[in-house]
């Protein structure tokens, strides 16, 4: 990506700006499950049709971010920034107008497919625009401005609802996304001028959409009726073969097998995936069986959002002052930890007992999500780093998708009762741990990969300014 700005002062409007923009795409992921009640009833239409409004947002995030992110490191990240920001702007005015469910759904896609350039570009944007020195406080910004969207969707989708109408939880975007770029304009320099996809890039397309959504139904079926519904993901594979034989595959393999990264991408879908499990789960056992409330539940698992949000903004400090890699690896500890405690789900638990053991998983999550992401864009080569930007975010999607599923079928297969929920809290720890064992295969590997290059530089990652070093070398290598 054409980075035109080169960074010599600390541009946290720039944070803000892509902080309000994440908070926005990933507030649209969950701010739709409110309204479509309503929305079913104003179209007269069915529960089947109506959970294309979520999956046609959510399939073109799972499709298109790959080739997203080739194309958007050909251009400068204004042109970039502002088409994406833009195209999303007027796609969610299309959304609130649509007169039909057909237009509605059609517009949900076009929304989605901005979205997936927004979530590729966003972390370029955010280590561009500050210092190394500071690189971990601006990641640790924009990774917890995007679950804050996430958690607060709903509450706001029901404001709005009840006052406005479900229109207007997608006018919202409108006001935001003209603050976004309008912080934008101003703080980033024009680059060159952007080239239009080709038929190669629309064939990759095609086929990653195919994949996508067979891996998209596999889970949503294997959710509803079982693990023999896996096997629809086959459909997907050789689709998968097809574009790794197409030259736009060679540019994302480059970019994935940048020291370390592939580590780093294994440690997000594990994470995430075990994330997303304890988060399905522990609202239906608090219903069943310890009969809370609804409004108990949501009280009790807001530990984990509240955990998230508090130390995710502290692990960039942490990071800027320690480095990026320990406190990761410290973040995916607290996660396998807190998971860990829940396993046991003793009958004589009250919500204290789950809000306290779900706030030391998001302590966890909070202090990996950021540093994960800033150790990822660190090592990502210069021209590759809205690549990289796109596969972080595929990964992140499919660990969302992949959690639930993955509780369900162990559950069901368990007996759909408390022992089932327990083993699959039991799976959820296992993956959890595994993201800290890749995070010490990464520090393995970078230390012997740095030993081998220099014996008189300080380890990038475990110095103040976490990535510093690397940054300088890498700028010499490009312009050389």
């Amino acid at each position: 990506m054409h980075t035109n700005d080169t960074t010599q002062r600390n541009r946290w409007w720039l944070v803000i700006a892509a902080g309000l923009a994440v908070f926005m795409a990933q507030a649209d992921v969950t701010v739709v499950h409110v309204a479509l009640p309503t929305i079913e009833a104003d179209f007269g239409i069915g529960t089947t049709l109506t959970q294309w409004i979520i999956l046609g947002y959510v399939l073109p995030m799972v499709a298109l971010s790959l080739p997203a992110g080739r194309w958007l490191d050909q251009m400068g990240q204004r042109q970039a920034f502002l088409g994406s920001v833009a195209g999303f702007a007027l796609a969610s005015i299309a959304v609130g107008l649509a007169p039909n469910i057909g237009t509605l759904i059609a517009a949900r896609v076009i929304q989605g497919a901005f979205g997936a350039a927004l979530f590729a570009i966003l972390p370029v944007l955010v280590t561009t625009a500050v210092l190394p020195q500071a690189r971990g406080r601006g990641m640790s910004i924009f990774m917890t401005l995007g679950p804050l969207g996430a958690i607060s969707g709903p509450a706001l989708g029901g404001l709005l609802i009840d006052s406005l109408g479900w229109s207007w939880i997608f006018y919202l975007n409108v006001p935001v996304s003209a603050l976004v770029i309008t912080i934008a304009a101003t703080q980033l320099s024009p680059g060159p001028a952007p080239k239009l996809p080709g038929r190669a890039w629309l064939a990759e397309t095609a086929v990653l959409s195919g994949a996508g959504v067979a891996i998209l139904l596999a889970l949503s079926l294997t959710a509803e009726h079982g693990a023999a519904w896996l096997a629809v993901t086959l459909v997907a594979l050789p689709l998968l073969v097809l574009w790794r034989r197409q030259p736009g595959s060679t540019q994302v393999l480059q970019a994935v097998r940048a020291p370390g990264m592939l580590g780093l991408h294994i440690a997000l879908l594990v994470e995430m995936t075990a994330v997303m499990a304890v988060q399905f789960l522990i609202p239906f056992y608090l219903q069943r069986e310890s009969g809370l409330s609804a409004s108990s539940v949501g009280l009790t698992v807001l530990a984990f959002p509240a955990g998230v949000m508090l130390f995710g903004l502290l692990g960039g400090a942490l990071a800027d002052r320690w480095g990026a890699r320990p406190v990761a690896i410290a973040g995916a500890v607290g996660v396998t930890a807190g998971i860990v405690l829940l396993v046991p789900l003793n009958a004589g638990w009250g919500p204290l007992d789950f809000a306290w053991r779900l706030a030391i998983a998001g302590v966890g999550a909070g202090l990996f999500a950021g540093q994960n992401q800033n150790m990822a864009m660190s090592r990502a080569p210069r021209h590759l780093m809205a690549t990289i930007g796109a596969t972080t975010s595929l990964v992140r999607q499919l660990g969302i998708a992949l959690g639930p599923a993955l509780a369900t079928v162990v559950w069901r297969m368990s007996g759909d009762d408390t022992a089932g929920m327990s083993l699959a809290l039991v799976m959820a720890t296992v993956l959890a741990a595994v993201s800290v064992l890749a995070l010490v295969r990464v520090t393995r590997q970078h230390r012997t990969a740095h030993a081998q290059a220099s014996t008189t530089s300080p380890d990038p990652d475990q110095t103040p300014g976490g990535t510093a070093a690397a940054d300088t070398r890498e700028l010499v290598t490009t312009a050389r």
